[in-house]
């Protein structure tokens, strides 16, 4: 054990997970690299949870902190601030909401708490959520208790009432996956107008959603469902929040935004977003037109919301993401890197599904017999940090990996990742082979999440 680690231990809850065997410190980035404390370089293809979306110690980025620290480093929202201004007029052009106001935290987190009161408030304080099975939508209080994936849900209270329905598990285990795109869709939307039809509509505040699942293995469902879904909603005055923490500004590649694939009744009432707008720095927001975002009936600020320098980042970030297409980058460079590993995985028994979009890819892991393998994912991530590869984990069971790394990738780089990833499954395969069945049989005996389990 490191001192580094001794100390974590001694200091920070037991809860705070850490990856690997041997917990890794990073010490400096650059471009999509990063280095550890001995001095070891690592291909990033998880970028800090889907955070460093350009690059790692962007000279435009970096330029702009260190501008704005020179002139005032904090000011709160108390006073205009011309950085959150010329931020939210770029975000709000960008969103697809008519006439867009927004309001800018720290957190994704955050960002979703705050669509849920605006929902809450403006549905005159309706008190029940939708939410899809298998989502994810922070660690507050009100919103872990949306979530719908038990693993991150450490607790049954909520200060909201949550109404889970079909739809973000479009995969081998959902129970319409057998169904083809538009027969699923049906299905998911006969599920959402037979809750409606168990509860009082009018208690109901918003549907919020993840256009493609983050936590949960970047699993989506067909295209057009979340539409589908907000024909129902307006029936009954019920607000959409499109939760695009992780899928927003382009990293899904064909859309700058998920609910653009959806798009079909319209954009949504909410937008949250957080991430890699900062490329590091704590930026999160909702975005929402005059009528919703304008109908709390109390005073509220924001203390670190909005900060001059985090904002000065994101501005620097987003004018580097546009005027470098990196959308189209996302698009290109991960289309070819999800081909690639479909191939090179193609004949490993153990890797159930490859699946995403642009950069945001999942790779699902399975056992022998079939069942969801958490510790194969967990083997993965080991031994793709031997190879010198930086990936994330999540899904339902633990056993998928995930794989978005800054935007700025080249196709070497994907290459290169690629290949380096497919050596590490070949080693998982190997062991999952050999030790199958004991294992198999002594997971079953296991309790849900203890080996192998998900870590954001």
């Amino acid at each position: 054990m490191t001192d580094l680690y001794a100390r974590h231990r001694a200091v920070l809850p037991e809860w705070l997970a850490l990856y690997y065997r041997d917990p890794l410190e990073l010490t400096h980035g650059e471009g999509r690299h990063v280095w550890d404390a001995e001095g070891r370089r690592y291909l990033d293809f998880f970028g800090g949870i889907l955070t460093t979306m350009t690059a790692h110690a962007l000279p435009e980025v970096t330029k702009a902190v260190a501008e704005q620290a020179g002139r005032i480093i904090h000011s709160s929202t108390l006073y205009l601030n011309r950085p959150m201004v010329e931020l939210a007029e770029r975000v709000a052009a960008l969103s697809g909401i008519p006439e867009a106001r927004v309001f800018f935290t720290t957190s994704g987190t955050e960002a979703n708490d705050a669509a849920l009161l605006l929902a809450t408030s403006y549905r005159k304080g309706a008190n029940q959520i939708l939410a899809l099975r298998n989502s994810y939508h922070g660690r507050s209080f009100s919103t872990v208790g949306i979530t719908g994936n038990s693993a991150w849900s450490p607790t049954g209270l909520s200060p909201l009432q949550t109404l889970y329905v079909h739809g973000g598990i479009r995969g081998r285990g959902g129970p319409y996956a057998a169904l083809p795109d538009a027969e699923f869709i049906e299905a998911c939307v006969a599920d959402l107008r037979d809750v409606l039809a168990q509860t009082r509509a009018a208690s109901v505040a918003a549907l919020i959603a993840e256009p493609v699942q983050g936590v949960g293995g970047f699993t989506a469902p067909p295209d057009g469902l979340l539409g589908a879904f907000r024909e129902v909603l307006r029936e009954h005055g019920i607000l959409w929040i499109s939760d695009e923490v992780q899928t927003g500004w382009g990293r899904t590649g064909e859309h700058f935004w998920g609910w653009q694939a959806h798009a079909g009744n319209g954009p949504p009432d909410l937008l949250t977003f957080a991430k890699g707008i900062g490329n590091g720095m704590s930026i999160g927001g909702v975005v929402a037109g005059p009528e919703v975002m304008n109908c709390l009936d109390a005073n509220s600020i924001s203390t670190f919301g909005g900060s001059p320098v985090t904002m000065a980042a994101g501005l620097a970030n987003l004018a580097y993401l546009i005027e470098h297409d990196l959308q189209g980058s996302a698009r290109r460079v991960g289309g070819l890197l999800i081909e690639r590993l479909r191939a090179a995985t193609a004949g490993l028994p153990v890797v159930r599904e490859v699946r995403g979009r642009g950069l945001m890819i999942g790779v699902e892991l399975a056992e022998p017999d079939g069942s969801p393998s958490g510790r194969a994912a967990g083997l993965a991530l080991e031994y793709a940090r031997e190879e010198g590869l930086l990936v994330g984990k999540g899904g339902r069971e633990g056993n998928a990996l995930r794989i978005a790394p800054p935007l700025s990738l080249s196709i070497a780089e994907a290459e290169e990742g690629a290949e380096m990833l497919e050596a590490a499954l070949q080693r998982v395969q190997a062991e999952v082979s050999r030790t199958g069945a004991s294992r198999i049989e002594t997971s079953r005996t296991q309790v849900s999440g203890t080996e192998g389990g998900p870590v954001s």
